[in-house]
């Protein structure tokens, strides 16, 4: 009697180790530098690669600087800075499919020198890793073997994709602008759906523009476009599951103004990175449980994990707060505008149904104090926390992108700055299933022949038939045929009699 060795693949998360690190950043403004007023900071993961015990990448620190000229002018400037980093950890493992998150913490301006800035971030590094784990399973078809199947549902790792898209937009202005000082651009995913051959990816691309009109004056506006773009994904099927990852690098964003007959318009081309994994949902029958009418069968089970993903959700609030000036800074009497808006999420949990999301909302403010005439900044940093609803009861891994929109900074008596904005964030979330599985069995002894005609076998209640057959070593069906009286599973013990046909 021999007994075939199967194998079923599933996808397995596994979750980064977290950590910081500091990035220099050399930048060249191309014009010596009064003050620094704002300094915006992103920074991406742009490629990987994952080896036995390491995991190396490169990314980018997106740096957007608004400063002003030796000689007062106001200048905004688009950069980028490259650096490598790595996680190390013996989880890791060759042809592993990785997504790193990387979270500004803070930055510190450490010399101006003429043109010349040095800027020093600091970054966390998180994230996930992605692998196909193969579970042993086997199969018998000899007729002295009795299996008893059962159907389980695994998840599969089907297709991976990096691509990007570029999404336009037009916007009539109001005002003659003499000059756009700068661009702030944020992606929020919706909606990610899988058909054949390709992925549907539905959002809304945030925009912030700032610019300075013909009479010197600061305005500020948001470009809200949604989006839905097909991305061609071999493998896809319809009703897989899609987890997304979008970014926005601000150095890559172009804008033009173009005067017509109606005035001026404005074309902002946005070009967006997108990271895919596809995951489809299977059905596998496995054997459960077996037994030989011949033999005793050694029998080794094992159990493995099998990762669940939950389709996105996007959750939203409002933020507010208030910062108070210190004494030996200068009274604000007017509010230029605010820069370098961005969100740092401390903390995302689920749990009993609901989302907990807490963060950090920072934004500069950029203001005039008439009594030294003079341009002037101040981060603003506000702590925020909400919860909202959640069907998914996942307690495993939570991975999250935010959005803000709407900030608005007003002042009141000069020291107090007060701080509203709108943020959605979109969830990503993860846990493991575990399950177990026969993984190999194998021929013990030989069961002694039958000498009697008839059995008499003791059961107990909450047996079923299979379990008896089982103990009893005939074939499954046996046991309700000649037993056609009682009901399974057993509600009391009983004594149930077994026939044997001697040959």
């Amino acid at each position: 009697m021999a007994f075939e060795n199967n194998k079923f693949s599933v996808a397995k998360k596994t979750k980064l180790p977290a950590g910081d690190f500091s990035v220099e950043c050399n930048v060249a403004l191309g014009a010596d530098v009064g003050k620094i007023l704002s300094v915006g900071v992103k920074a991406f993961e742009e490629s990987s690669e994952t080896l036995n015990g390491v995991l190396n990448y490169s990314g980018v620190v997106d740096l957007k600087i608004i400063f002003t000229t030796a000689d007062g002018q106001i200048n905004c400037s688009n950069h980028s800075c490259n650096f490598s980093s790595k996680f190390e950890s013996d989880k890791i493992a060759t042809g592993q499919n990785a997504v790193i998150m990387l979270k500004v913490v803070d930055y510190v301006i450490e010399s101006i020198s003429g043109d010349s800035v040095r800027i020093v971030v600091n970054l966390e590094q998180s994230g996930d890793l992605v692998s196909q784990m193969d579970v042993e399973t086997i199969s018998c078809n000899d007729e002295n073997v009795f299996c008893r199947n059962e159907e389980i549902e695994i998840l599969k790792l089907v297709a991976t994709k990096r691509d990007s898209f570029t999404q336009t937009s037009e916007v009539s202005l109001r005002d003659n602008v003499k000059k756009i000082l700068s661009t702030e651009s944020q992606v929020l995913l919706k909606n990610s759906d899988s058909g054949t051959g390709f992925v549907s990816l539905q959002g809304d691309i945030l925009t912030r523009v700032l610019y300075l009109t013909e009479e010197d004056k600061f305005e500020t506006f948001y470009v809200n476009e949604p989006f839905k773009e097909e991305i061609e994904v071999d493998g896809a099927e319809k009703d897989d599951i899609v987890e997304a990852y979008a970014f926005i690098k601000d150095e890559n964003v172009a804008t033009q103004i173009e005067n017509d007959d109606k005035g001026q318009k404005l074309t902002i081309g946005i070009p967006v990175d997108v990271i895919l994994r596809v995951y489809r949902n299977d059905l596998i029958s496995i054997v459960d449980d077996l037994y030989s009418t011949k033999n005793e069968i050694n029998v080794t089970t094992e159990s493995f994990e099998n990762t669940s993903v939950c389709p996105s959700v996007v959750v939203e609030d409002k933020i507010e707060g208030s910062l108070t000036l210190d004494e030996d800074s200068p009274r604000v009497d007017k509010v230029l505008f605010a820069s370098g808006n961005g969100v740092s999420l401390t903390n995302v949990y689920v749990s009993e149904g609901q989302v907990f999301v807490e963060g950090i909302a920072k934004t500069n403010v950029i203001y005039l104090n008439d009594e030294t005439s003079s341009l002037n900044s101040v981060q603003v940093d506000v702590p925020f926390s909400f919860s909202d609803k959640f069907d998914c009861q996942c307690d495993g891994m939570v991975m999250a992108n935010a959005v803000i929109s709407d900030v608005d900074v007003v002042v009141k008596k000069g020291r107090d700055l007060y701080y509203d904005a709108k943020i959605k964030v979109t969830i990503n979330c993860s846990y493991d299933r575990v399950s177990s599985v026969i993984s190999q069995a194998e021929n013990s002894e030989t069961l002694p022949e039958r000498d009697y005609a008839m059995e008499v076998v003791f059961a107990q209640s909450g047996q079923n038939a299979w379990d008896i057959a089982k103990n009893a070593h005939v074939p499954a069906e046996q046991v309700a045929l000649q037993n056609p009286d009682v009901v399974f599973p057993l509600e009391e013990d009983a004594s149930l009699v077994l026939f044997y046909q001697k040959g």
